[in-house]
């Protein structure tokens, strides 16, 4: 085809949407990428016929508009933190609710054998936990304040410690999933076998519901994030065994990424459960109803964002396609 052909051909379709980028309204992002595609196809035809002409000038300036344009709506398109964690992260996490699953079944495999080993062998507890730990909660329990633990640290170092503490363990979990998953696998059955044997010795103590009322109220959120975090080392541990139709070293890539995009989701809940063990915990003499409350806001809370939420949000989508 001529050149003065090929342009009479696509000169309104170039001017329109030349009009269309200069325009300051706000354009779906579908309707540029469509109309990028057709200039760069048209570019690329202009390139082969007439390398050296005006046309495929204007058609190369015409598509570096387009793509500043793409690039500039996506950066305008609303605060990049409440969009990560409002649709892109719990849309990306709903292709990872089975390794959610499998974290949380390993977690509570380990949970039961610290509870059967500390129900078997007293010895199993201080093994554990620490001999100084135990003896120092006997003690309280004596003194008729077994929560006595939680006191004795002053708030904001306690908040910031066992916040900065639970973000290492989370790291610790994803990171080392690139042992294949095993290494996480590791981190969760350290955490839950500690669990199982901790509240089994409250248990043995006639002091199961006090330790589980205070315990619970930051601990819902820190072990169900700590189980989360063990997601994300699954995911990194799965993209090396099971590569599917991708290269092992793209699905390795593809599986950090997601794996982190996990472990900072789960930074607010830590946060979160710092402040509620540094600030909240210590109140041993609030009602149990207001333990309860907290507790179950805390539960839903993690259960509405990880599993609810993210389901809702892929349905929306599938019907909006």
């Amino acid at each position: 085809m001529r050149e003065a052909a090929f342009v009479r051909q696509n000169k309104d379709k170039w001017l329109n949407f030349e009009k269309e980028l200069h325009n300051k309204k706000l354009l779906a992002p579908s309707k540029i990428s469509a109309h990028y595609l057709e200039i760069t196809q048209d570019l690329s035809y202009a390139k082969t016929f007439y390398p050296q002409s005006n046309t495929t000038s204007y058609l190369n300036e015409l598509a570096v508009k387009a793509h500043q344009k793409i690039y500039t709506n996506k950066k305008e398109s609303g605060n990049v933190f409440w969009k990560f964690y409002a649709k892109d992260f719990p849309k990306m996490f709903y292709t990872h609710q089975k390794q959610l699953l499998i974290s949380f079944l390993i977690f509570l495999i380990f949970v039961s054998v610290g509870i059967f080993s500390a129900a078997n062998d007293a010895a199993f507890v201080r093994a554990i936990l620490g001999d100084a730990y135990v003896n120092m909660t006997l003690e309280n329990i004596e003194k008729n304040d077994p929560m006595a633990v939680y006191k004795k640290m002053g708030e904001l170092d306690m908040f910031l410690g066992i916040t900065i503490n639970n973000i290492r363990v989370a790291l610790m979990a994803y990171s080392l999933g690139i042992l294949a998953g095993i290494g996480t696998a590791y981190v969760l059955m350290q955490n839950a076998i500690m669990l199982g044997s901790f509240q089994y010795f409250f248990y043995a103590n006639g002091m199961l519901w006090e330790s589980a009322r205070t315990i619970w109220i930051h601990g819902t959120i820190e072990i169900s994030v700590i189980i989360i975090a063990g997601c994300a080392g699954l995911v990194v541990g799965k993209s090396i065994l099971f590569p599917e139709t991708y290269t092992r070293l793209s699905s390795f890539i593809n599986g950090v990424k997601n794996g982190l995009k996990i472990v900072l989701s789960t930074i607010p809940f830590f946060i979160v459960a710092g402040f509620l063990e540094g600030f909240v915990t210590r109140r041993t003499e609030m009602p149990d109803w207001l333990a309860i409350v907290i507790i179950s806001i805390s539960l839903f809370s993690i259960l509405f964002y990880y599993v609810y939420y993210p389901i809702y949000l892929n349905k929306v989508n599938s019907h909006h396609e």
